[in-house]
């Protein structure tokens, strides 16, 4: 299996935290060398290791985010 490369651009917000310490964030992360996108997913302590997330590009993310708003809670 090869290896993923990654660099987290910038860490916009943590959503949680577990008893181990695994934070799910939102990120801006470059994937392979190649155009950040945002991701949310879990993370290790130290970034390390990396649970299964979701990549958006900004307009997925706004499209997101306006449907979040229109949401009655």
């Amino acid at each position: 299996m090869a290896d993923i490369k990654f660099e987290i651009k910038e860490t916009i917000g943590m959503i949680s935290e577990s008893s181990k310490g695994w934070k799910k964030e939102l990120n801006l992360i470059s994937w392979n060398d190649k155009a950040p996108k945002y991701d949310l997913r879990e993370w290790s302590p130290n970034h390390e290791k990396m649970g299964k997330g979701v990549t958006l590009s900004k307009e997925e993310l706004i499209t997101l985010r306006d449907m979040l708003n229109n949401m009655e809670l």
